[in-house]
């Protein structure tokens, strides 16, 4: 068999000689191509024209069965990695080719698992739970129903319910991903923040990213100031520090988190802007350019980088400083 690794992964497991500044400490890897379903932002979308070995910006090459395990149990690898994480393409084999995959990983390796796949069924869900996995995601992308619709296939109604129940009857087991910048408006995120936390379901927060051959392509990243009061609405509310309920909102956009920005940065130092989601998952450069400033960032941030951040938290529409 043949598997896809992250090509930072893959230099973690000693498979790709490459020259990086974070390592991943999530080993990533990728089940499964050509979706059947069209999301207009993915390079593996039904209908995209994207290089067949991407997912976001990232490549993923592939490696045979034993070469990859290989690399998994060495002492090097083992002394970065902190999980491992499969990504999943909607095809009609990928999920159950996952659960091999699933087995012959953990039989060499106690690293927890996550799955992000799309589990039609609660009984789908179970059946990976069931296996040893640790987290089951099921991605919402989308804030709202309605870009929900103009992004993806299928029904975010349905699947919102799937995740609900899910992590209802699993509590602590299930993830989801939110990808910013997809036309939502900031409350429109944050309350959907608040939902899943209320839930009890970890989110991993993304940056949209343009991919050549997508049908976003054309479409730009988030302003950096949108994307970082949204990561610090997630960290108040996944840290109960408040509610999206007593947030304010200028025409769509953050102006009050009920704490002010001075006491949160004092408080929370560059920990909002670090890579969200399961412990370990750092993601280097996946919605970034080497070289340019970083949405997300994979390790701890300079002091430097946490001002600049902040100062972006203070930016508003209206030219008004924040509370």
């Amino acid at each position: 068999m043949m598997i896809r690794c992250s090509i930072g992964t893959a230099k973690v497991l000693g498979l790709k000689k490459l020259k990086v500044d974070a390592l991943p400490t999530t080993a990533y890897l990728m089940v499964g191509e050509h979706c059947q379903f069209n999301c207009a932002f993915c390079a593996q979308a039904r209908e995209s024209n994207a290089r067949a070995d991407l997912l976001s910006r990232i490549s993923w090459p592939q490696f045979h069965e034993a070469s990859f395990l290989e690399g998994l149990v060495h002492p090097d690898s083992q002394a970065v990695l902190q999980r491992i994480c499969f990504q999943v393409v909607q095809d009609k084999v990928a999920l159950e080719d996952t659960k091999t995959w699933v087995k012959a990983v953990q039989n060499k390796t106690n690293l927890p698992i996550c799955v992000s796949a799309g589990p039609r069924t609660l009984q789908e869900v179970k059946d990976l739970l069931d296996l040893g996995i640790e987290h089951v995601s099921i991605a919402l992308d989308a804030a709202t129903s309605e870009i929900y619709g103009q992004r993806k296939d299928g029904s975010w109604t349905e699947r919102l319910a799937l995740l609900s129940q899910a992590a209802e009857q699993f509590p602590g087991h299930m993830t989801t991903h939110l990808i910013v910048g997809l036309g939502e408006s900031e409350e429109e995120m944050a309350k959907c923040l608040q939902a899943m936390a209320d839930k009890g379901i970890t989110v991993a927060l993304f940056a949209f990213t343009p991919i050549k051959g997508t049908r976003m392509e054309g479409i730009q990243q988030p302003k950096m100031a949108h994307y970082r009061r949204i990561q610090v609405a997630h960290d108040v509310i996944r840290e109960g520090l408040g509610r999206a309920d007593n947030f304010k909102f200028h025409d769509g956009q953050l102006t009050d988190f009920g704490i002010s920005v001075d006491k949160l940065q004092a408080k929370r130092g560059g920990a909002p802007f670090q890579t969200s989601g399961c412990s370990g998952c750092n993601r280097p450069y996946y919605n970034e350019t080497p070289g340019e400033e970083l949405y997300n960032y994979p390790k701890d941030l300079t002091a430097e980088e946490v001002k600049a951040a902040w100062a972006y938290v203070r930016e508003a529409k209206d030219q008004r400083k924040m509370l």
